[in-house]
């Protein structure tokens, strides 16, 4: 059932001001560690992958070093991968779906592309379970020139300094229960937005096409390859899902690049965003996790038989 929330920050049908983004803020509490959970699973790889730091943010004293991680046999006429996770830090499975990948399968497919995964651009949001940063910024509405976020901005710049075209970009997500009752009511506040209702989370997993250079075929190869290991989100009775008309099962289409959506930085051809439901009865953590894995398989094992065509 669809419901209305009042969001305890600010003062309704107000944008918020640097009153109501402290006031917000000083609610926020450290529930994880970054640096148990990611840096030293990334410490464990060193000695597969050339480990990169690409930037580093300071937040309430604290410094989170931001790391990629590339495939060593790079070559500049091959096709180069790339694969984020945790550009809304509270998204679990995107983070450790990334650093699943690069344990157990980015080497054998490291013959075939350059292969470079930033496991975690919000490590801040990691470790509070948020989707914004510390000064109430979503990253994943952020990549374009002079971003707001400094999560976004490390990122497009480090992917700059590549020299290298992207083929194809994977964005590992998640939707979950606390879009509705944390996230988009936050969002919502924030904006000044009042009289909006919530309700409907999709039990499953689907993604997110870009609408304006849309690849049908790579989507399905990934729903194909997800769908063995976990089930897909199905449209609701007007065939849609989160409001958004379905392009084909499991699939939809945003505007990528003018939203400002981490899979637009790089104008890659290929690009995909999963989105895992993890509060759905039907799943747990490691599903969540293999899932991720799988959706990068699919899209990967896609690419090399078109590259062999």
């Amino acid at each position: 059932m669809n419901d209305i929330k009042t969001y305890p920050v600010g003062v309704p049908g107000q944008k918020w001001g640097a009153t109501e983004r402290q006031a917000w803020l000083t609610q926020q509490t450290v529930k994880r560690s970054y640096r148990a959970e990611v840096v030293e699973k990334i410490e464990q790889l060193r000695e597969e992958f050339d480990v990169e730091q690409y930037g580093l943010l300071s937040y309430s004293d604290e410094d989170y070093p931001l790391f990629a991680l590339k495939s060593r046999q790079w070559q500049s006429d091959r096709e180069t991968v790339l694969v984020t996770g945790g550009v809304h830090g509270y998204e679990t499975s995107g983070v450790q779906g990334a650093l699943r990948f690069l344990a157990t399968k980015a080497q054998s497919y490291s013959q075939h592309f350059n292969i470079v995964v930033a496991p975690c651009l919000s490590p801040w949001g990691y470790e509070t379970i948020n989707r914004w940063t510390p000064n109430a910024i979503d990253p994943n509405r952020s990549f374009y020139e002079g971003s707001p976020a400094a999560e976004s901005a490390a990122l497009m710049d480090f992917v700059a300094s590549l020299k290298s075209k992207i083929t194809a970009h994977i964005d590992l997500h998640e939707t979950t229960d606390t879009d509705d009752t944390e996230f988009r009511p936050a969002v919502d506040a924030r904006d000044g937005k009042v009289g909006v209702t919530y309700g409907g989370i999709p039990d499953g997993f689907y993604l997110v096409d870009n609408s304006a250079q849309p690849t049908p075929e790579f989507q399905k190869a990934i729903i194909d390859s997800v769908s063995k290991v976990t089930h897909i989100a199905p449209a609701d009775e007007a065939g849609m899902i989160l409001d958004v008309p379905i392009s084909q099962a499991g699939v939809i289409e945003y505007a990528v690049k003018s939203l400002g959506l981490c899979t637009g930085l790089a104008d890659a051809p290929y690009t995909t965003t999963t989105e895992v439901y993890p509060d759905s009865p039907r799943v747990d953590d490691e599903n969540c996790i293999v899932a991720q894995v799988a959706a990068i398989t699919g899209g990967l094992d896609y690419l090399i038989s078109q590259l062999a065509k």
